[in-house]
């Protein structure tokens, strides 16, 4: 008896083994699988890297400006590393993206605001719907002086010029993104009796969110511009931000930290691309609009 039972239990785990078998197959697929997308996105990018540093020094080596104030990257590179591992470039990038988010913020919820008003009430697009298109249109920088005269030098003046900047830009994209909300969705929302606010919470924003995602990236894209102007112009009691850095290595003529300050805000600027393509992605993928 203790035998058959011995003999039940071997036969019981072999018939285990062959059931998690193709399991660690399959897992073995999907790791490989997915390395082959990390790397096919991946490899372009690194090979752009290194054709634009060849290119680069091969403009160096060519003579075109002495390297004093157009230094290589065998030059600015090794400073750039130095930058990285001082207290006081770790602070002004803390100083510089708390500006960032905070003024994205502000412009995010201004920018909502207005796109649903404009887009609930059609007297008010046709007031002021040329007037955001227009602002999206106006270089940041305009807004700089004026900004001064009504805060003078303070960090309201900066977050003055990021909110004009980037919330005409959201409120456009939150507005495009309810016009093409699918008909048939608003006619099975009036069928399911969803009124007010739980008509735009549950229905109509859900919907806007793969086109409401582009217009928060263009606002961004307009944010952090004019941030970094900001920076240049608005320098605050000497406090130390990636726009004072710059502007500081420009007055010593130091061009290799001037030249590594530019490619920190390149990095910056590129790192959030990345977050916001990974998030119109994983918004397609769930409407069903994209299979990648």
């Amino acid at each position: 008896m203790p035998e058959t039972t011995e003999r039940e239990n071997r036969h019981v785990q072999g018939l285990d083994a062959l059931e998690l078998q193709p399991a660690r197959g399959k897992d073995d697929r999907d790791i490989a699988k997915v390395a082959g997308r990390i790397w096919s996105a991946t490899w372009p990018k690194l090979a752009a890297i290194a054709f634009v540093l060849l290119a680069w020094q091969a403009v160096v080596w060519s003579g075109w400006r002495s390297e004093f104030v157009f230094p290589g990257p065998d030059r600015v590179l090794p400073t750039l590393f130095h930058e990285l591992t001082t207290p006081e470039f770790w602070t002004a990038v803390q100083v510089t993206m708390q500006r960032a988010f905070t003024g994205f913020a502000l412009a995010l919820v201004v920018g909502v605001l207005i796109g649903l008003a404009v887009s609930r009430f059609r007297p008010l697009r046709s007031a002021i719907g040329s007037l955001i298109t227009g602002l999206q249109t106006m270089p940041s920088i305009v807004w700089f002086p004026f900004a001064m005269l009504l805060y003078g030098i303070t960090e309201s003046a900066i977050m003055f010029v990021i909110v004009l900047g980037a919330a005409p830009s959201i409120a456009g994209g939150l507005t495009s993104g309810i016009d093409y909300v699918n008909p048939s969705l608003l006619r099975a929302g009036q069928v399911m009796g969803l009124r007010g606010i739980q008509h735009y919470t549950l229905l109509i924003v859900p919907a806007a969110l793969p086109m409401f995602v582009s217009g928060l990236k263009q606002g961004w894209a307009f944010a952090w511009r004019s941030l970094m102007a900001g920076e240049l112009l608005v320098i605050i009691n000497q406090q130390n931000s990636i726009g004072w850095a710059l502007s500081q290595a420009r007055q010593l003529n130091d061009a290799e930290r001037l030249l590594s300050y530019i490619i920190i805000v390149l990095v910056i600027g590129i790192i959030i691309d990345i977050f916001f393509n990974w998030a119109d992605r994983a918004l397609r993928r769930r409407w069903g609009v994209s299979q990648n």
